[in-house]
């Protein structure tokens, strides 16, 4: 992105195209910061994206969950003919290896994210937000992950807080909408982003720094579908060799492919939604480097799903059932 050797330059505006998948996939973050406090004017610069949310939701996607559990029974199916025929074939004892094989596959296949397109009617409750950055200000350290304590791989997590109502056993259950509930079951959670592209809203440059007029926003959420939405009204940035300045154009809706979609963490096993029954899913997400590549990261679920009437208080003693606490580690490939 730049060179230390590279003499530094005051500039008024950074344009930098650095998300990755869930965002911070790809640590590109770290160099935009360090390129911000080289070059940038730090009051009243402006980057471009702004600022940048990331978001988790429940979600069903069963179809696409049993493939991964076909896949990983299909490759211990493929060890253990292996294995028999090793030792069959040279009375080689293969079972000292199987456990490690096995903690592989199950990693790979069912405790990866996948990349997906889902459509709107996958989701199962409202996203929440589980981080948000401001591109003026936000640090190095907070390019290390979600949830985290400072210098830490490990912390108290972003909390989530999700209620799955179950669909309604009335006689109009048959023409109800996904306002009276839903079919379930849970299959995973999905997770996305979204930025901005607007003025500066930290204290140092609100109210020093240009305004954007028409400023715009890009989505990358189930809600786009295939597509990434962006509501540009519009600001181009021009460069040229002594200064940088913008043209405005008038507000339009821009839909285009994209490659970054959606990351979907599916569970080992659904959780099933009973009618008139809310399930609720309470609990924490942390992200974190892998120790392998800093570009790579970890996601960390834990959760506690628990089962009430539908309508009665989610903190009042009326569970009708409540699980053990779950925690799950998935890689982002």
């Amino acid at each position: 992105m730049y060179s230390h050797n590279t003499t530094q330059t005051t500039l008024r505006n950074l344009i930098i195209e650095w998300m990755g998948y869930f965002l911070l996939r790809e640590s590109m973050l770290d160099s935009l910061v360090r390129a911000r406090d080289t070059f940038l004017k730090s009051s009243t610069g402006l980057m471009m994206p702004s600022h940048a949310t990331m978001l988790v939701a429940p979600i069903t996607d069963e179809e696409e969950r049993k493939v991964q559990h076909q896949d990983y029974a299909g490759a211990m199916d493929d060890w253990k003919e292996f294995a028999e025929t090793t030792q069959t074939m040279y009375g080689v004892d293969m079972s000292i290896l199987q456990e490690d094989f096995d903690r592989e596959q199950k990693e790979y296949y069912v405790l990866s994210s996948r990349w997906a397109e889902l459509p709107t009617s996958c989701l199962l409750a409202e996203p929440v937000v589980v981080k948000e950055y401001d591109m003026h200000v936000c640090t190095v350290e907070d390019a290390r992950g979600v949830g985290l304590a400072v210098g830490e791989d490990k912390g108290v997590g972003a909390p989530f807080d999700f209620d799955v109502v179950g669909r309604s056993s009335s006689p109009d259950a048959a023409a109800a909408s996904s306002s009276d509930g839903y079919a379930g079951p849970i299959s995973g959670f999905a997770g996305w982003f979204t930025v901005d592209f607007k003025g500066r809203t930290d204290e140092a440059g609100r109210s020093v720094a240009p305004e954007v007029p028409n400023p715009a926003y890009l989505s990358t959420g189930p809600e786009m579908g295939c597509k990434f939405f962006m509501c540009i009204s519009c600001v181009v940035w021009i460069v040229r060799p002594s200064y940088i300045t913008h043209t405005t154009f008038q507000p339009h809706t821009l839909i285009i492919d994209t490659h970054w979609g959606q990351q979907v963490f599916h569970l080992p096993s659904a959780i099933p939604l009973l009618a008139d029954e809310t399930t609720r899913l309470e609990g924490t997400l942390e992200m974190h480097r892998t120790k392998e590549s800093a570009r790579l990261y970890n996601c960390r679920f834990r959760y506690v799903a628990s089962r009430r009437k539908t309508g009665s208080d989610k903190d009042g003693d009326d569970v009708l059932m409540k699980g053990k606490p779950e925690e799950l580690v998935y890689q982002i490939p």
